[in-house]
């Protein structure tokens, strides 16, 4: 029987996991049997993706941690592997926006993109990374590092320089660590997800010249969904994606292609 998808056994982090694109990945997961660590600023919004999470019959934490904060970050990790005893897949997908017009952008805005979308990401991946490593070394390989990136880390982003640079850098630090850890049976990839309906995109998603201009570029037709990103994020979470990494998924509706 072919199960190259089946996630028990496994145990997956996903950071920014209590709402939008990251609870649609931790909830497939969670379906194909993975236990789930979710990260999240807001106490209230992990409790009940716990709760959510739960109801698929798996191990489930949640934790409040500032991935813009190495400290909160490093500490955060040590207690996922004290709890979980091990982690098969970390998802850095935590993020924000900060739209500006670029010759009225401050220093201060750039840098705080920067700290969770860049930031966030390293300190969240070379602290899976080291766990990961050390349990190649000790004949136990493999190893998933995802990240959510953006289509604004691609093509132009208008009004959008610092998220599109902070979207670009990771796609970059992830093809730096598909080469450098495979040895050790960890893949790295990125997902660029296009419009979707999450609550970053909610002063989009009720403008009515963004409805005109915008979504009937998207050949879909419609906005994307977080459950639109369960699929691939169960497939880099299994045996069923060994042998691919490096890789940047455009998940857009098209959206990039037209």
């Amino acid at each position: 029987m072919y199960k190259p998808f089946d996630l028990a056994g496994k145990v997956a982090l996903v950071t920014g996991g209590n709402g939008g694109i990251g609870l649609g990945m931790a909830d497939a997961m969670a379906q194909a049997g993975a236990d789930i660590v979710i990260w999240g600023t807001n106490v209230e919004k992990n409790a009940a993706a716990e709760k959510a999470l739960k109801a698929h019959g798996v191990r489930v934490s949640a934790r409040r941690v500032d991935v813009s904060q190495e400290a909160e970050v490093v500490e955060g990790m040590a207690a996922a592997l004290k709890e979980m005893g091990r982690l098969d897949t970390v998802i850095a997908n935590a993020g924000i926006g900060g739209g500006a017009p670029f010759t009225e952008m401050t220093t201060e805005l750039f840098h705080r993109v920067h700290a969770v979308n860049e930031d966030g990401a390293f300190w969240t991946f070379r602290e899976g990374a080291k766990h990961m490593v050390e349990r190649a070394k000790k004949g136990d390989a493999g190893g998933s590092l995802v990240v959510v990136a953006s289509t604004a880390g691609i093509e132009g982003a208008a009004r959008n320089a610092a998220y599109g640079a902070s979207k670009g850098a990771v796609m970059s630090m992830v093809r730096a660590l598909a080469v450098e850890l495979a040895r050790y049976g960890v893949r790295a990839n990125s997902i660029a997800p296009g419009w979707i309906a999450t609550d970053m995109t909610a002063g989009a998603q009720s403008s009515p010249v963004f409805a005109e201009k915008v979504v009937p570029r998207i050949p879909a037709r419609r906005w994307g969904e977080p459950e639109d990103f369960g699929g691939i994020a169960v497939y880099l979470a299994s045996n069923a994606s060994a042998y691919h990494t490096g890789e940047v998924f455009v998940i857009d509706g098209g959206y990039t292609k037209f």
